[in-house]
């Protein structure tokens, strides 16, 4: 009785919005995929989606995500997508905390010691090293090796 209530229009845009969903999580980033939490079926046809290079077998693939996903709920997924979208805004503000950090240790020769007391696990040896060379590159306009090397040891100490 409800389905001869929903009109045909109605029920073909849910379908459309079901398949924009599945895109979105074809267009995910594997690590952003792997962290999601999506039944297996769901999980593989994504995957299998993910894999396909031909633009016609890819948007068969986004319609078999569209049609398996009619049999679930698509909320969670929503509020999954949405957690992504929101967590790439903290991310870029984590990522402007490290690089300003990174700025702050290559102007400042005192910003070290208050790195290092503030992440007792930062290798200080290493960070030094570091420092000197992106310094070095930055002075002799070389690629920025070490400079980037800084930036991800930064992160790895939970540079916030």
């Amino acid at each position: 009785m409800q389905d001869e209530l929903i009109s045909k229009t109605k029920k073909k845009l849910e379908m459309h919005a079901l398949q924009e969903l599945g895109a979105a999580l074809v267009a995910l980033s594997a690590a952003h995929l792997e962290r999601m939490v999506l039944p297996e079926a769901l999980a593989q046809a994504v995957r299998d989606a993910r894999g396909i290079r031909s633009h016609e077998a890819r948007r068969r693939q986004v319609q078999l995500i569209g049609k398996v996903m009619r049999e679930l709920d698509a909320g969670p997924i929503r509020a999954q997508l949405a957690a992504v979208d929101g967590g790439s805004a903290q991310e870029r503000a984590r990522h402007r905390r490290l690089e300003h950090w990174r700025a702050r240790l290559l102007e400042d020769e005192g910003a070290l010691t208050e790195f290092v007391s503030a992440h007792p696990g930062a290798d200080l040896q290493n960070l030094r090293a570091l420092l000197r060379n992106a310094r070095k590159e930055q002075t002799q306009g070389r690629p920025p090796r070490a400079y980037r090397e800084l930036f991800r040891v930064i992160r790895e100490a939970g540079g916030e």
